[in-house]
C-alpha cells in the first residue's frame, strides 16, 4: 500500500494487603510522608512470576499462531509495523528512510523518538545479537521492570493484595501483547512508572531524571513530565515555598527529554518550533479535539469494522470509565494526571484507532479500581475471582495473537 524508499539525508524534505493503608488522596497529599517511610516493597515475587508466566504464554501463543499460518515464527514479534522503523534507525540513524502515502504525504523517520533505537544499537555493539533480537530483549526486560514498578506503587499505596492484583490485571490487558514485541511501550512504561514511584516517595531528582528519559522514548513522554512537574508544584504550594532544591531540579529536568527531541527535529526541518508537529501531521498524528475519533465511531457504527476496531473502541471507552472511577478513588495527583493526559491524547488525537489501545498500556493507574474490586472478590469468593481472571487471560492471549499474527490493522 505504501511505496518504501531509502534516501539520503539530503533528499528527505525538512519539514493494591490484608490490613492495607488507605490510598493517598488528592486532598490529603500531606499524608504522603507516612507512606514514603515504607521500605522496599515485599512479596513482589509471586506477582512478577504471574506476570512473566502470562506474558510468556502470550509470546508462545503468537509463535504458535504464526506456525499454524505458515509464517516465520517470531517475525511478527520483532518486525511488525513501527518495529521496522526503529530497527532501521538503529542501523542507519535518522534521515535515511521515508514512506510516501498514496495521498502524497511524506512520512519521515523523525516521527520516532531516539531512546529505543539508540539502546538497540548500543546492545548490538556489545553483544552478538541481531537488531531484532536486541529490540525484543530490551522490551522483555523493560516489561519486567515496569511490572515491578506497578507492584511497588500498588504496595506503597494499598498494600500487597492490591499490588498483586494490579500487576496481574496489567498482564492481561487485551493488548498487553504489545509489551513483548519490538515496540517502545515497555521502555516508556518502565521509565514513567518508576518516575511516578519516586514522585510518591518524594525523590524528586530521580523522578525528574526518569521522566526526562521517558520523554526520549515516546511522543507521550510529556504526560509523565507534566505529572512530575504538577506534583512538584503542588508540593511546593503545600510547603508554602519551603522546599528543597531537588524538588525544583526534578521539575525542571522532567520535560527536557521530550522538549529536546522536539526542538532537534525542528532544527532539522528548518522550523524549530513547528517542524516536529509538521512531521507528525504527515502520519495523521495530531490533536484535533476528538474530531477524528468521532468520525471513526460514526463510521464504525454505520459500516462495522471486523474485530480489531470494535475491540479498540471498547478498550478506549473502558479506559474513559476507569479514569472516572480512578478520580472517585481520589488517587495521588501524579497518577491522575499521568493517566488523564494519556486518555486525553487517545480520545482527542487523530490517527489510526487500532493503535489507540496501545497508547493506554502505560496508564496502569486506570486499573486501580479493578484491582481493589478483584482483591475484595478474592477474599469473599475466591473461585469467582479466579474465574474472572481466567477469562481475562484467555481474551488477552487470543486477542494478542490475532492482533499481531493475523490482523492487518496497524499496531
Amino acid at each position: 500500500m505504501f511505496k518504501v524508499m531509502s534516501v539520503s539525508t539530503s533528499s528527505v524534505p525538512r519539514p493494591e494487603s490484608a490490613a492495607p493503608s488507605p490510598p493517598a488522596r488528592l486532598s490529603a497529599l500531606p499524608a504522603l510522608p507516612r507512606i514514603a517511610r515504607r521500605g522496599t516493597p515485599e512479596g513482589a515475587l509471586p506477582a512478577l512470576a504471574l506476570f512473566v508466566a502470562v506474558r510468556f504464554a502470550g509470546v508462545l501463543t503468537v509463535i504458535l499462531t504464526n506456525a499454524l499460518r505458515g509464517h516465520p515464527l517470531v517475525k511478527t514479534l520483532a518486525h511488525s509495523w513501527d518495529s521496522r522503523w526503529y530497527l532501521h534507525i538503529a542501523a542507519q540513524g535518522y534521515g535515511h528512510k521515508i514512506w510516501i502515502t498514496p495521498q502524497g504525504a511524506v512520512q519521515a523517520d523523525w516521527a520516532f523518538f531516539p531512546l529505543y533505537p539508540g539502546m538497540i544499537r548500543a546492545l548490538t555493539t556489545v553483544l552478538p545479537l541481531t537488531p531484532g533480537q536486541a529490540a525484543l530483549l530490551i522490551s522483555w526486560i523493560c516489561a519486567g521492570v515496569a511490572a515491578y514498578g506497578v507492584y511497588a506503587i500498588g504496595h506503597l499505596l494499598y498494600g500487597r493484595g492490591v499490588a498483586t492484583a494490579l500487576v496481574a490485571l496489567w498482564a492481561v490487558m487485551p493488548h498487553a501483547v504489545e509489551l513483548t514485541i519490538a515496540y517502545t511501550e515497555s521502555l516508556f512504561a518502565a521509565l514513567a512508572i518508576w518516575s511516578l514511584y519516586h514522585v510518591l516517595k518524594r525523590n524528586w531528582l530521580w523522578a525528574g531524571t526518569l521522566a526526562a528519559l521517558a520523554g526520549l522514548a515516546r511522543p507521550s513522554g510529556f504526560a509523565i513530565a507534566l505529572a512530575v512537574s504538577l506534583a512538584a508544584a503542588h508540593e511546593a504550594w503545600r510547603r508554602r515555598g519551603r522546599v528543597p532544591v531537588s524538588l525544583w531540579a526534578g521539575a525542571v529536568l522532567a520535560p527536557l527529554g521530550w522538549l529536546g527531541y522536539v526542538l532537534w527535529v525542528g532544527s532539522q526541518t528548518g522550523n524549530l518550533l513547528g517542524g516536529y508537529f509538521k512531521v507528525q501531521s504527515a502520519w495523521d498524528s495530531k490533536f484535533d479535539f476528538g474530531v477524528g475519533s468521532a468520525k471513526f465511531v460514526k463510521s464504525l457504527l454505520l459500516h462495522g469494522g471486523g474485530v480489531v476496531y470494535p475491540m479498540a473502541l471498547v478498550i478506549v471507552a473502558a479506559g474513559v470509565l476507569l479514569f472516572a472511577l480512578l478520580c472517585l478513588e481520589r488517587a495521588p495527583l501524579a497518577l491522575v494526571v499521568f493517566a488523564g493526559v494519556l486518555i486525553l491524547l487517545v480520545v482527542g488525537g487523530s490517527g489510526s484507532f487500532s493503535s489507540k489501545p496501545r497508547f493506554l498500556l502505560p496508564a496502569f493507574p486506570l486499573l486501580i479500581p479493578m484491582a481493589r474490586a478483584l482483591t475484595r472478590t478474592w477474599r469473599v469468593r475466591p473461585a469467582h475471582a479466579v474465574l474472572v481472571y481466567g477469562a481475562l487471560t484467555v481474551v488477552s492471549l487470543l486477542f494478542g495473537a490475532f492482533l499481531t499474527a493475523v490482523a492487518h490493522s496497524p499496531l
